[in-house]
């Protein structure tokens, strides 16, 4: 069912805003991830001090690290699922806009001396 211009245009415009929010939705998983690389380098980094007796072993150094090595495997992995909805929701949003441009009856406005610059 065609759409009338209007209604298209205040859709777009719709589609346009929630293509804003997705695009920043996947700003965040992008820090997500870079949280959840950090964790998992700290976790790691203080096991390899400790086997290189770098570091002394400490009850609470060993909890710390292994909360930080989980933590951060369970964000990375519950990050990248979001990241690929966000990237999948992104991709239909802007088809849909794409698809609503196309089927408007747009036309080339020319200047009054017939040249475009």
């Amino acid at each position: 069912m065609p759409m009338n211009d209007e209604l298209a245009h205040s859709e777009i415009a719709r589609l346009e805003e929630r293509i804003e929010e997705l695009r920043q939705a996947l700003d965040r998983c992008d820090k997500l991830a870079w949280a959840a690389r950090i964790a998992i380098g700290g976790g790691a980094l203080w096991f390899v001090l400790v086997a290189l007796s770098i570091l002394m072993f400490a009850p609470a150094g060993f909890a710390g690290a292994m909360a930080a090595l989980l933590g951060g495997f369970v964000l990375a992995g519950s990050n990248k699922t979001t990241r690929e909805q966000t990237q999948a929701a992104l991709g239909e949003t802007e088809a849909r806009r794409r698809a609503l441009i196309d089927s408007m009856r747009l036309r080339l406005v020319e200047e009054p001396h017939g040249t475009l610059q």
